[in-house]
């Protein structure tokens, strides 16, 4: 049988294509990658991941992450659960440690398919982020429509977290292009829309930069737990339910977040 292997996972109906180029380079463009990821013509995907041998002698796998448009990115919650799952099964040790542009990120199994990966410390600063110039990032002077008064946050990846009354209300696929593109963000940005139920809960939709509207989204859960800290909002330790389901976030005080959530696989099969 010709044709490369690969596993489609999710993490909350955040999906991906797996191929793992560890042994086997995989040569891999913008184009190629946009045609895995088509949903009509290809195998359909939010993200296709690369797993490559790593760089750093203290991780077990680079991941290689690149959007539903080709664009490479730095970082992903719910793949790096997927891959690090994945890992786990193939050593029989409940702990592996991960390579990605965003640096190594550690994760634990949690319980049956369920794992938990420390994201690493929150950048907080506008030149973290990044922003265009130096800008509150507590108080972000951005708004869209209805959208106003953001927290921008970077968890291996730039967000933007706005707080609403009723996440529903919002026409997040109008709104999203617009503030991912801003020219505040030099490297464009994940835009969060998020509504508070309680001291410890968050609803949350997430408009993923080179993708749109998806699932779930790991690294956007943890910014807006953040946000909602910084802004007092809420406790360190809250429950992000997104569209696909609810993933627990804490905010140590050492500034690292515990992301900690389900991981499925769909099916498996050779590309074309």
């Amino acid at each position: 049988m010709s044709g490369r292997p690969f596993i489609k996972m999710h993490g909350l109906g955040n999906d991906f294509v797996v191929v793992d180029a560890r042994r086997e380079p995989f040569a891999l463009t913008a184009e190629s990658a946009r045609a895995i990821a088509d949903r009509r013509t290809g195998v359909g995907c939010d993200q296709l991941i690369v797993m490559e041998p790593p760089a750093n002698g203290a991780a077990e796998v680079f991941m290689r992450i690149r959007n539903w448009d080709g664009g490479e990115v730095e970082a992903c919650g719910n793949g790096t659960r997927c891959v690090a799952a994945l890992i786990m099964a193939e050593s029989g040790k409940p702990h592996a440690s991960i390579e990605t542009l965003a640096g190594i990120l550690e994760a634990d199994t949690a319980g049956e398919d369920r794992v938990c990966v420390d994201m690493g410390p929150i950048r907080q600063t506008w030149q973290e982020i990044p922003l265009a110039g130096p800008a509150d990032t507590l108080h972000l002077n951005l708004s869209q429509g209805p959208l106003s008064d953001a927290v921008a946050v970077n968890v291996g990846n730039p967000h933007a977290v706005f707080f609403v009354d009723d996440v529903d209300a919002v026409a997040l696929a109008d709104l999203g292009p617009l503030l991912e593109h801003d020219p505040l963000f030099p490297d464009r940005a994940n835009i969060g829309i998020a509504q508070l139920n309680g001291k410890d809960h968050l609803r949350l939709r997430v408009w993923e930069r080179g993708v749109g509207e998806t699932r779930a989204c790991g690294t956007g859960a943890c910014a807006a737990a953040v946000a909602a800290a910084r802004r007092e909002l809420t406790g360190r330790q809250v429950t992000v339910r997104l569209t696909g389901g609810e993933l627990q976030i804490t905010w140590r005080e050492d500034g690292h977040v515990l992301m900690t959530g389900p991981v499925a696989t769909a099916f498996s099969g050779r590309l074309p």
